[in-house]
């Protein structure tokens, strides 16, 4: 923390960023089992205490001790909210008694982590602890604990989400709507997938056939019920804003028996009459990332090398990336690499935030390549400083061997930016000796085991 590497007057210098390799240094020990030195907990509660990032590996890391210093000092009573019971064990032969009274008497910060907590391990004992108090909980506290149940979501959550429908507060009732449909065999999504089945279906006299559709004319109170708002936004139409509202709670698995038995790369490609296909594109894609189906998702995405790497659904670099993170790893990985090679990395930082570190290897070098292609052509070099940034932190290691080659000064081409050639090399010799730095942190970690 004493050491961040970075020079003064906005320039990064080349010396390697140490605090943005906590978080990696930190994953790396607990993993290997490793506990904090006792005189190190306070520069490690400060530094947790500054970024809510680090807080779950950094107070894994310090241990109970940790607890006990949060105590003695107001700065680091966050520690004390992000343990169920602040640090007391729960497991034991009361435990269920010590569960209940943190739950009826802990403060909202406490119970909301207990909830989760508990959740992770046993959900039917945490959705019957929530509903034990449902009644009287405060709308807004109603929201946030009702959120808890994205963890483990499962079937038998079904009654109670039903019963939230009818909540007094509208952004329960949407919440609670949104997990149901993520249940693609409860009732709510079987209502769901009737009504947008009326509003899209095939029509057959055009060649080659398009989908059709008829948006809802009005939304009734069964829609509502069922999570639809009424009202749109500013600037947006009441009947495109239903109907996109239904399409994305409605299963996927509706469509290939809506347009004959059509798989989701060949629904993807019908066209769509009347201007409507951005709107039920996009619908698409949101009810892909809800319901984590891979098979729409890559039917939205497409292939990266397209033009433009939309695909038909991807309306938003926002939405790829949502898209991608329905896919395994290694798959996202080779579509963003594609991506890449194809269309450089002005439009790529959202999509490598989705991808797994280290990156795989055929990323990795679709990055440093693209990064080359851009230093040779003397692009502005601090556009890329957030690529850059992450390259540092995600790069394999192994890599560094082969950007020995850019550390030096570049010819400027003549219309390249003043200095342009400084700052990458600046930035190439920061990416090395953070590699290497990497490599030597993950050594030393394992040689400790």
């Amino acid at each position: 923390a004493d050491r961040p590497g970075a020079a003064g007057g906005g320039r990064r210098g080349s010396a390697p960023d140490l605090m943005e390799l906590l978080p990696q240094w930190l994953a790396t020990a607990n993993a290997r089992g490793f506990a904090a030195p006792p005189q190190a907990l306070p520069a490690l509660l400060d530094a947790a205490r500054g970024r809510t990032d680090l807080r779950p590996a950094a107070l894994t890391f310090a241990g109970p001790r940790a607890l006990w210093l949060a105590r003695l000092n107001p700065d680091w009573r966050f520690a004390l909210r992000a343990t169920p019971g602040g640090g007391t064990a729960l497991p034991g032969s009361d435990a269920t008694e010590r569960v209940r009274g943190l739950w009826h008497e802990g403060l909202f910060a406490e119970r909301v982590t207990l909830l989760a907590s508990l959740r992770a391990r046993d959900p039917a004992g945490a959705r019957e602890l929530l509903a034990s108090t449902w009644a009287t909980e405060r709308a807004e506290d109603r929201l946030m604990f009702l959120d808890s149940l994205r963890t483990g979501l499962e079937a038998a959550d079904e009654p109670f989400l039903e019963q939230a429908l009818a909540d007094r507060s509208r952004n329960v009732r949407a919440t609670a709507a949104e997990l149901l449909s993520a249940l693609p065999h409860s009732a709510l999504a079987a209502r769901m997938a009737a009504r947008a089945a009326t509003c899209v279906s095939l029509d057959r006299t055009l060649a080659p056939p398009a989908i059709a559709v008829e948006a809802p004319h009005e939304c009734d109170a069964g829609m509502e019920r069922d999570g639809v708002v009424a009202k749109p936004p500013a600037g947006r139409g009441e009947r495109s804003w239903w109907f996109g509202q239904l399409v994305e709670a409605a299963p996927l698995s509706t469509w290939p028996t809506r347009l004959a038995g059509r798989t989701a790369e060949g629904i993807v490609a019908l066209p769509v009459s009347d201007g409507w296909r951005n709107e039920l594109h996009a619908a698409w894609c949101r009810a892909a990332v809800r319901q984590r189906d891979g098979g729409w998702a890559r039917a939205l995405l497409g292939a990266p090398t397209a033009p433009e790497a939309g695909g038909p659904g991807a309306v938003s670099l926002a939405e790829r990336a949502k898209l991608l993170g329905t896919l395994g790893a290694g798959e996202r990985a080779e579509w963003v690499a594609g991506f890449i090679a194809t269309h450089g990395l002005s439009e790529a930082f959202q999509l490598l935030g989705m991808c797994g570190v280290p990156w795989a290897t055929p990323l990795g070098r679709a990055v440093v390549d693209a990064l080359n292609i851009a230093r040779d052509a003397g692009s502005y070099p601090w556009s890329f400083s957030g690529v850059m940034g992450l390259a540092e932190r995600c790069l394999d290691p192994s890599e560094a061997g082969r950007l020995d080659g850019l550390l030096a000064i570049p010819d400027e081409p003549e219309d390249a930016s003043p200095g342009a050639g400084g700052y990458w090399a600046e930035a190439f010799q920061r990416l090395v000796t953070t590699l290497r730095l990497r490599a030597a942190m993950a050594a030393e970690l394992g040689a400790g085991s």
